[in-house]
């Protein structure tokens, strides 16, 4: 030992050799195709519309490959006070094209003194997708309420096309249970009808999909403002009681 030169202890050094160490474990523990997997929302989103408003829901699960990197995301994502955004892809896409989104949206408000339409917002997200469709992998449902034209749901696909549709879903989730939505939704459904509707059909991904899970976030926007639901997973409806 160098008694005029003793050892010092670096608390940073120390960390960084920490997490080298770990990251080095988990090259040798997992498969080359699962190693920096893009972190992406997996997801099923549905949103549905009824006579006064919207019911909107999804899964809570964010994963990285075949890991689940977070149980308790909320892809339900507040543009204004009564539009909000669906999310699907790659979770840092959306997050950015919801956080422009809203602060174009402040800037219009401010200018028109009053709230945006839904239709003006779902346009916003339509551009970004379109602008920005060779960089992002996001695909969002846009819903709300507006004194115009009442409760809307707008479908933002990859690619950039902008359609409004009764009810709308999602990610990957959804290609599991295209057809009990076929097969259960009608015209003119009550508010509680759709909301039971959207929350069986979450369900029913969460239980085929590798991608979906955790619980289900669901939110109702009318003209009374937005009412937000989460059903914790033992709470979820049984598979073979729906």
């Amino acid at each position: 030992m160098d008694v005029m030169n003793p050892l010092t202890y670096d608390a940073e050094e120390d960390q960084l050799r920490e997490r080298t160490k770990y990251s080095e474990m988990d090259k040798l523990l997992l498969p080359v195709e699962f190693q920096q997997q893009p972190v992406s929302t997996g997801t099923t989103i549905v949103a549905v519309e009824y006579d006064g408003g919207v019911v909107i829901g999804a899964d809570t699960r964010t994963s990285s490959g075949s890991f689940v990197m977070n149980r308790f995301t909320d892809k339900l994502t507040k543009i204004t006070d009564r539009i909000f955004c669906l999310r699907s892809g790659s979770a840092a896409d959306t997050q950015a094209i919801s956080q422009i989104v809203t602060y174009q949206l402040d800037f219009l408000s401010a200018e028109a003194n009053e709230p945006p339409l839904v239709r003006t917002a779902a346009n916003c997200v339509r551009r970004l997708i379109y602008e920005y469709r060779d960089d992002f992998v996001a695909g969002m449902i846009v819903a709300g309420w507006d004194k115009k034209l009442g409760g809307q749901v707008y479908s933002c696909p990859l690619g950039g096309l902008l359609a409004r549709q009764p009810i709308s879903l999602g990610g990957s989730g959804s290609t599991y249970i295209w057809g009990y939505l076929d097969n259960n939704y009608r015209p003119n459904m009550t508010k509680q009808e759709c909301f039971d509707f959207v929350l069986k059909g979450i369900t029913l991904a969460i239980t085929r999909d590798g991608s979906s899970g955790g619980c289900a976030r669901l939110a109702i926007i009318d003209r009374d403002g937005v009412e937000r639901v989460d059903v914790l997973g033992n709470d979820l409806p049984k598979v073979y009681d729906l």
